[in-house]
């Protein structure tokens, strides 16, 4: 490492309030995901999306910023961890200014890819500082604890978010808030963060990074094309396309002498374990909660501000639940909280299926969002913890960008299949309202299902004791 990360005259506080600025950047990130989803109608009847450039202008992020992320990781760990989040602050302002003011959907889309791409070099670049800051015990348990929260309800928070400046402004700062947390971070990263970075030869895989990036492009394209048949020809193509580049990429990591993520990273059971139910985290998160919004606003008939505080329920239970979950964590480890934590999830998300066009927010959706977000909580706080236990510290980056890129990953392919499921269902109802809210309750139920699937691979793979945690806690950089 080539120095120290943060100047010891600041003090142990100092760590603190960098922690406070890397996790504003990681709300950031996870927050756009999410906060133009409430404007889309608004942005859609503005600048004429079709429906299917509706749905890309989440995709497009989403999926930018899942494919690329591993690069970012690795440029992070580097060209310098700070230099990359500085860097990829100043590119995600630029690209949130252009969307912001796009005049087409074409221009709002690629504006929003640019975002995903710059997030990609921001985000590994804030875990794995926050990694290498704080690295024994209870102090890396609280650490994370906090930047996990924050990146668990970041999605949440910008449904809401995105409600108070559609209703009270425009869908277009859903985009340009984005200027004033870039500026934030700017000035506290100048002023908290040091320059930290792995030494040695420095060699980027770019076979694995084009091989990776188009694989998951292809794949995610793929699961948009099912809505016109699964059997067609492009469907087909294109998700046989992604497997075998995916396919490629691992063979080439594997045998690589400078692989863009190397096998030892995740072939770990337990932090493999980690990785595969982010990304259904990340399904559930963007993929399905975007239905409820729209059943909020296109059945229950909520203006985008009441819709964003409908939303916020769920939020404000994992914020509360969060210290609890935290001391259970120190007492019991994660084993117990990583199998509980999807279930209560998957109980919430079944619970949604009983939606009806007219329906009341306290009978059908209030229960559903407490479990929700009580078991979200149980996955946030030990989640990141996890899947960076026992990473050197020269791979922090490349670690961080993993498990940020199945959250975003998991979210694209999520809500291309989700989309799919949902004209499927909708297309059997004859009159809108019931359509709708068919079409979203099949939607809540495959979540349902996919979260019972994150509880069997808890219960598979998940297997630390709470001592064995610990230890690798506190032995994390050696």
């Amino acid at each position: 490492m080539s120095g120290p990360l943060f100047a010891a005259a600041r003090g142990a506080s100092a760590r603190w309030w960098a922690l406070a600025i890397l996790a504003l950047t990681e709300l950031v990130v996870v927050l756009d995901a999410t906060i133009i989803t409430i404007a889309l109608p608004q942005a859609q009847n503005d600048l004429g999306l079709s429906d299917s450039q509706r749905q890309w202008v989440v995709t497009a992020y989403a999926l930018a910023f899942g494919s690329l992320l591993l690069l970012g990781g690795r440029i992070a760990d580097y060209w310098g961890r700070k230099r990359a989040f500085m860097v990829g602050m100043v590119g995600f302002g630029a690209a949130s200014a252009w969307g912001g003011l796009a005049d087409s959907g074409a221009e709002l889309i690629m504006a929003r890819g640019v975002q995903g791409a710059f997030a990609a070099l921001l985000a590994p670049a804030a875990l794995a500082m926050v990694t290498v800051l704080f690295q024994h015990g209870r102090e890396r348990n609280l650490a994370f604890a906090i930047f996990g929260t924050v990146a668990g309800t970041g999605a949440a928070l910008g449904l809401f978010l995105g409600g108070v400046l559609t209703e009270f402004a425009s869908w277009r700062w859903c985009l340009l808030v984005n200027l004033g947390f870039v500026a934030v971070g700017l000035i506290g990263g100048a002023l908290l963060l040091r320059e930290s970075r792995t030494d040695g030869e420095h060699r980027y895989d770019l076979a694995g990074t084009l091989t990776v990036t188009l694989g998951l492009g292809s794949l995610v394209y793929g699961f948009t094309l099912a809505e016109h048949g699964w059997g067609s020809a492009d469907t087909v193509g294109f998700l046989a396309l992604g497997i075998l580049l995916l396919v490629a990429f691992a063979w080439l990591q594997a045998r690589g002498t400078a692989p863009l993520l190397p096998p030892r990273v995740v072939l770990d059971a337990v932090r493999g374990g980690a990785f595969l139910i982010q990304a259904v985290v990340g399904a559930v998160l963007i993929g399905s909660m975007l239905y409820l919004t729209f059943h909020f606003q296109l059945v229950m008939g909520m203006s985008p501000l009441v819709s964003g505080l409908a939303n916020l329920t769920m939020t404000a239970v994992v914020m509360v639940s969060t210290p609890f979950v935290t001391r259970a964590l120190n007492a019991f480890g994660p084993r117990p909280l990583m199998i509980a934590g999807p279930l209560l999830s998957a109980m919430g998300l079944f619970y949604l299926t009983g939606i009806t066009p007219d329906g009341s927010y306290a009978g059908q959706i209030l229960p559903a969002l407490g479990l929700l977000g009580i078991g979200l909580s149980f996955l946030f706080v030990p989640l990141q913890n996890l899947a960076l236990s026992g990473i050197a510290p020269e791979e922090a980056g490349v670690a961080s960008a993993a498990i940020n890129s199945t959250f975003h990953i998991g979210g694209s392919i999520g809500l291309a299949v989700f989309t799919v499921i949902y004209d499927q269902a909708a297309a059997r109802e004859t009159t809108q309202a019931t359509a709708f809210t068919e079409g979203y309750a099949a939607v809540f139920l495959a979540s349902g299902i996919a979260m019972l699937v994150a509880t069997a691979l808890a219960i598979a793979l998940i297997r630390p004791r709470p001592s064995d945690v610990q230890q690798e806690l506190t032995t994390v950089t050696g």
